[in-house]
């Protein structure tokens, strides 16, 4: 039986995004994203439960991040769970979980010095591959597929 790894998040940038160019302009995005659950303990007190997310972006997306997201922006996330894996100095294994982002859509307004090609529109999504259309039932749909950075062992 396959397994899903999917995750769905929507939060605030913590951060501005922290971008780095490889070589053959490849770019990679590293961004820290609140996510805040809020509820009632038994005394009726309200908790503020936050939780943070690495989440790490390539190419077109890590270009898109660095233009138009700032710190406190609220974006919508899909992507799945990564977990690095190396030796430190004293040899003992290390971990790290991230997030792996497929997609996102841009949340609220334009926040203060974002770039200012940036549409109008209150929400943008920004996925990295082309999307394929469907035209069933007299509609078009927007599929997008993503077979990229795949682990399957077949």
């Amino acid at each position: 039986m396959a397994g899903v790894n999917k995750v769905i998040l929507v939060g605030n940038l913590g951060s501005d995004p922290e971008v780095k160019y490889l070589e053959g302009d490849k770019a990679v995005a590293k961004l820290r994203l609140a996510t805040t659950e809020s509820y009632k303990d038994r005394n009726g007190n309200r908790i503020d439960q936050t939780e943070w997310h690495d989440l790490e972006m390539w190419d077109g997306q890590a270009k898109i991040a660095e233009q138009y997201l700032k710190k406190g922006s609220q974006i919508y996330v899909e992507g799945k769970i990564k977990t690095d894996s190396w030796q430190d100095e004293q040899g003992q294994n290390r971990y790290r979980t991230k997030i792996r982002v497929l997609s996102f859509t841009m949340l609220g307004g334009k926040p203060d010095g974002a770039g200012s090609n940036q549409p109008s529109n209150s929400q943008q999504a920004y996925s990295p591959k082309p999307a394929a259309t469907s035209n069933t039932s007299g509609s078009s749909q927007d599929l997008v597929l993503d077979d990229s950075d795949d682990d399957l062992p077949f």
